[in-house]
């Protein structure tokens, strides 16, 4: 047998042994995973921006890593899980019938642990930069603050009711799109080139819906990475923080994802005429003249 098809046997043999059989656990690792990513270089691109000081960081690198890390995750995740990533996400597809709800408590608990591993990666990566930042004092607030490099924090001007609707409509925009773009009876984005669509609308939102508290639109990504930053020396306080903020990317999140699935349900997808109907309503050739004038 040559050494190619010894490689080959050996690759086959591999998979046969650990390959796991079952989609469930399959679709929670790629989660994970995704969630992971997402994390590494989104917090990881806010790390860089606070800890050299704005040398080698400023709030467009920050957009540009979490929309980086939104598309790499869903070329990872994308193809066993559908890459999720947001529990908000996860949501609107129950709601909307794309997603089994016995799989949603496993789709969340990936997306937690996968974000909590995230923080983890990203404190080892920048521990040295951290203690020479810090002195080894673990601030949340004030000009010295790193907690905010994991979680978000509410700017001086935004109330609690004003956070919560930012967070609501700021998923709500994410889920809405995100339904354009999967959508095959719609435009749709070309087989391949969804993840770098989703990516670029966290950087829309970035651009536009940054202000109030960071756009965390997410309650995985940001109660995940909070939770390892009260482990990992900054305490309770990471809770208390602006009058208890912790709970609106949580909560709002979750409504606004189901506020933008009903939404594009209601606005668009109820309205999608029948395969037959399609033809004889000439869609394909009203978008075809509306892209040509």
């Amino acid at each position: 047998m040559s050494a190619g098809n010894m490689e080959l046997e050996g690759k086959r043999k591999m998979k046969e042994q650990c390959a796991l059989r079952k989609d469930i656990i399959k679709e929670f690792l790629a989660e994970f995973l995704g969630i992971f990513v997402l994390i590494l270089f989104g917090c990881g691109s806010v790390a860089q921006t606070v800890l050299s000081k704005g040398a080698l960081g400023e709030p467009l690198t920050i957009h540009i890593g979490f929309t980086l890390g939104v598309m790499m995750a869903v070329y990872v995740a994308g193809g066993v899980s559908g890459a999720h990533v947001n529990p908000a996400v996860s949501l609107a597809m129950v709601v909307l019938g794309k997603l089994p709800i016995k799989k949603f408590p496993v789709y969340v608990a990936a997306q937690f642990l996968g974000a909590f591993a995230g923080s983890c990666a990203v404190y080892g990566l920048y521990y040295d930069a951290l203690m020479e930042h810090t002195g080894g004092v673990m601030q949340v607030t004030g000009i010295n603050a790193t907690a905010n490099i994991w979680a978000s924090y509410p700017a001086k001007h935004i109330s609690v009711l004003g956070g919560f609707v930012d967070q609501v409509i700021g998923t709500a925009a994410l889920i809405l799109c995100i339904l354009a773009i999967i959508d095959g009876k719609n435009i749709g984005a070309p087989k391949g080139m969804e993840p770098l669509c989703i990516g670029l609308i966290i950087m829309a939102i970035g651009v536009s819906m940054g202000l109030n508290c960071g756009y965390p639109i997410n309650p995985a990504r940001d109660l995940g990475p909070r939770l390892f930053t009260a482990v990992a020396g900054w305490g309770m306080e990471v809770f208390r923080a602006g009058g208890c903020w912790w709970w609106i990317p949580v909560a709002g999140p979750m409504v606004g994802g189901v506020v933008g699935a009903a939404i594009y349900f209601l606005f668009i997808e109820l309205h999608h005429a029948e395969p037959e109907k399609q033809g004889e309503n000439n869609v394909k050739d009203k978008y075809e003249m509306v892209t040509l004038s």
